[in-house]
Formats: C-alpha cells, structure tokens, sequence
C-alpha cells in the first residue's frame, strides 16, 4: 500500500537499496517543480505523535473499563474507535523508528525481511483504517437506535450484542489484514480498501440526513408519551453530534491519503499526480493527528469521561489517596 517515493517507509527504504526499477526510473527523471520535492519530516515528530496517541487512547480504554457509567454500547464502540487509533499510530512511529535504524546502518537485515516487515506495518495500518471505518458506523447505528427507538434501545443495543459487534468488526479487519499481506501487490486490494471508504462514508451521510432530518419531529411525537426522558434525548443528540465531529475530523485526516491510493494507481506518472504523492508523509502526520485528536473530543463533549480522566491522573500523581471512579451521575 504505501508507495515507493514516500521517504519515511520500509519499502521506500528497500527500493532505495536495490536495483531501481524502469518504472521507478520514469519518475525519478520526470522534473519536479520546487513545491514537489520530497516532504522530509524528522522520524522524531512521527514519535512524538505515536506517543502521545497511545498514552491518550490508554487513558481513554482505562475510563471506559474503570468508570461504570461508561459501560454502555456507545462508549465500547468509542473504545473500539480508541483501540485503532493506537494501532495505526504505534505501527507508523514503531516504522519510523526502523527505518531510522536502517539508515543509520544500526540494524543490518535482509531485504526480503524488509519487505515482509513493510507488509506487517501496512496491514496494521489496513486493519486500523478499518477497524476506525467499522467502529464508527457502530457508534452512529447505536446513535440511530438511541434517537428513533428510545423507548426500546436497551432492548435493541444489548452491552452483550455490542460485543458481538465489536468482536465480528475486529474478526473482519483482522481478517482484511492477512488478506492484505498474502495480496499487497495487487490493484484489487487497493481499490477494495477504497471503494470501502466510500461506501462508509456514504452510509454515514444516509444515517445522518434521515437522523437529523426527522429527529425533531420525533422528538415531538416521542415527548408526549408516557416514560419519555427529555434528559435521556438531549443525552442522544448530544452524542450524535459528538459523532459528527468524530466523523469529520476522521475524514479529514484519512482523505488525502485515500486520495494518495487512487492517484497511485490512477496516474501514478503524472507530474500533478506525483506532487501530490510527494507528501505522502504529510497524510501519515494527518493520521497519526487523527489518532491524537480523538480522545481531546471525547474529553471535550463528555463530562463523565472528563472527570474520569481527572480522577486517573489525580490517582496516578498520589495526589489524593481516596480517588474514586465511582462517585458520578451517568453522563454522556
């Protein structure tokens, strides 16, 4: 998946080590403008981010599983959502960081295991895309359920059907991955993860147009019922719009690279084409933000997972011996 004039990979590594192939020599001699050199970012930025993604979607897990008001099918999709997020930042940081070994002559391999590690990192990244697609179309079903069918929405999201969901998305992408690895160097496999993209994202913009098209009517309709929670309603919205900001922001990290598949097999030796696959590393950064962002909303739009969050570095720091997790009010 990832192409041979991206500067921080395994393959671009092995590519620049071996004999250079016809097609790589057909773009080497194509002039470039200056704006389309090589965009070099320092591996240290790709480590930093992978650290702090980590430590952030770490910290989110341990909310959800310490603090019992999150145990709720929405907030196990969202830990789901975090679990991604670590994936596809480790594996570009723990990539960056080999291949800073690799220049600097400190780890001597051989170059089929090059590109057998190559092929590891990119299903991490293939079965991180997806897992991120997977969970997030949960997370908007669960919201879908929430609002039209509020009266019966712990009958329908069931804590023990959310981990069947979450169970069969993590079989399915995991299941993609060795997919990928046995067929990387095959078009199909590209335009199916794309084409997957697409379909998400089309799903996501029906669920959002009949949601919040017709939630304020059914609002109305729902109120005058009996057991109707207005509490229970705003909690629901809340959440979907929580969603759309997830939804957002994870379109506008992944796109450029998506767009980076398509022009590489498209029009891999167009001039245009070829600056914009010069920054490749660029959308990796734009990935690996992604990962780093997510939890700042969660935190941002949930109070209970805000104080959660407080509570674990409070307890973490010594601070105050008798930190509880326990002590709220469920909250969304």
């Amino acid at each position: 998946m990832v192409p041979d004039n991206s500067t921080w990979t395994l393959s671009y590594y092995h590519h620049n080590n071996t004999v250079t192939p016809p097609f790589l020599q057909d773009m080497k001699t194509t002039p470039k403008p200056a704006a389309c050199e090589q965009l070099h970012i320092a591996v240290e930025v790709f480590l930093i981010l992978g650290i702090i993604s980590l430590l952030e979607n770490i910290m989110v897990i341990t909310a959800i599983v310490k603090n019992k008001n999150l145990h709720s099918p929405m907030y196990f999709f969202v830990c789901s959502l975090a679990v991604a997020d670590m994936l596809v930042s480790v594996s570009n940081a723990w990539e960056s960081i080999i291949i800073y070994l690799l220049n600097n002559r400190q780890l001597v391999v051989e170059e089929h295991f090059i590109r057998q590690m190559d092929n590891v990192f990119d299903s991490m990244i293939c079965i991180s895309v997806v897992a991120s697609m997977c969970s997030l179309l949960a997370i908007a079903v669960d919201r879908y359920v929430t609002i039209f069918y509020a009266l019966r929405y712990h009958n329908i999201m069931t804590v023990k059907r959310a981990g069947c969901i979450i169970g069969g998305i993590w079989t399915f992408c995991i299941g993609c991955g060795i997919v990928f690895i046995i067929y990387s160097e095959t078009t199909p496999v590209i335009i199916c993860l794309v084409s997957m993209f697409f379909a998400m994202l089309l799903i996501m913009a029906s669920l959002y147009s009949h949601m919040f098209m017709l939630a304020r009517s059914h609002v109305k309709r729902i109120a005058a019922l009996p057991g109707y929670n207005s509490i229970h309603q705003r909690a629901s919205m809340k959440g979907a719009i929580t969603l759309t900001i997830l939804l957002g922001i994870f379109i506008v990290c992944w796109a450029p690279f998506f767009l980076h598949l398509i022009l590489m097999k498209s029009c891999p030796r167009n001039l245009y084409c070829v600056c914009f696959m010069s920054h490749f590393n660029m959308y990796l950064i734009l990935i690996m933000c992604n990962a780093v962002i997510d939890p700042l909303i969660y935190a941002f739009r949930s109070q209970e997972m805000r104080k959660t969050f407080k509570e674990i570095i409070c307890c973490y720091n010594k601070i105050n011996l008798n930190c509880k997790y326990f002590a709220h009010k469920p909250g969304v």
